[in-house]
């Protein structure tokens, strides 16, 4: 479809086709869904519309959320987990009328439950849960794509499980006030013919499931890996969720990089320290070849 679709580039794009087509796909009206360049556009829009009194943003957890906000003049206070890194809504401010949680949450891999996640909806409260990597999930089993509640917005992206990072496309899910807000914020046209075009395809019955298919495969895939991190003795955050799994090990990130792996460096997240990596899941082969480098890094580390 997105071949097709280069055929069409003289005319300006049209979403209604694939607004419809996600519309479909999570049980939402049409006039409940805003398509976007990406999910980074979404957080930016966002924070042009929204007026918070007192916006928190839940940590550790993708950066552009709290960036967007700043750069849209909001001051924003920080709830930073520990331990686990599991949501616990006595932390979050009682008056806080904006909350930005990840579900699962980039970049420690954790999936909050769905009850946890509605608790925090109240009267006179924007709840925004980040959900790009919910289709990493199998069945997607706390997901709020589908939940009409007031108050509830919920951002999804192509761009991790098609790997469309090129093409720029996700989406805004919310009740229909929200997204014509939105949508008049937004520039016209903002979204490509080609990234409408992925939308659509990624939305039909054979695609999802194809992606389920792909989310069961990942979670062996993740269990093997976890399972050889666990062996070389590494910390873990239990129970990851997502395409990468989040660990610390000191002072392995650039003798890894050395060896030809590239592994994310956690101390740019609020909330982890220098200490800290987030790894992807790659297939058992991959994983081999990362572990016994890490396994000869960890044995030559000074730290050690």
């Amino acid at each position: 479809m997105v071949r097709d679709a280069v055929g069409d580039l003289a005319a300006y794009p049209s979403g209604d086709r694939a607004r419809a087509a996600v519309a479909e796909r999570h049980g939402r009206d049409v006039d409940e869904v805003l398509l976007t360049a990406g999910a980074a556009e979404a957080f930016v829009l966002l924070a042009r519309v929204l007026r918070p009194r007192r916006a928190v943003v839940v940590h550790p957890q993708f950066t552009e959320p709290e960036a967007a906000l700043a750069a849209a003049g909001h001051r924003v206070e920080r709830v930073i987990l520990s331990g686990a890194f599991m949501l616990d809504p006595e932390l979050v401010p009682e008056d806080a009328d904006l909350v930005m949680v990840g579900n699962p949450t980039n970049p420690t891999s954790v999936s909050h439950p769905a009850r946890i996640l509605r608790s925090l909806i109240r009267p006179g409260r924007t709840l925004v849960v980040d959900e790009a990597f919910a289709d990493c999930v199998p069945g997607e089993p706390e997901s709020l794509a589908s939940v009409q509640l007031p108050g509830l917005i919920v951002i999804r992206s192509l761009t991790k499980t098609w790997g469309l990072a090129g093409l720029r496309i996700g989406y805004v899910l919310a009740d229909a006030p929200t997204i014509t807000q939105l949508t008049e914020a937004q520039p016209l046209w903002a979204v490509s013919t080609p990234a409408l075009a992925a939308a659509e395809a990624c939305m039909t019955p054979q695609a999802i499931a194809e992606a389920e298919t792909w989310a069961r495969q990942l979670a062996t895939d993740r269990d093997y890996l976890v399972s050889g991190l666990r062996s070389l003795g590494a910390h873990i955050v239990p129970n990851p969720q997502a395409s990468f799994v989040c660990v610390r090990l000191p002072a392995v990130r650039l003798p890894l990089r050395e060896k030809g792996f590239a592994v994310r460096r956690g101390d740019t997240f609020p909330g982890l320290g220098e200490d800290w990596i987030r790894i992807a899941v790659r297939d058992p082969d991959t994983s081999d070849a990362l572990l016994k480098a890490l396994e000869v890094t960890m044995n030559t580390s000074p730290t050690r």
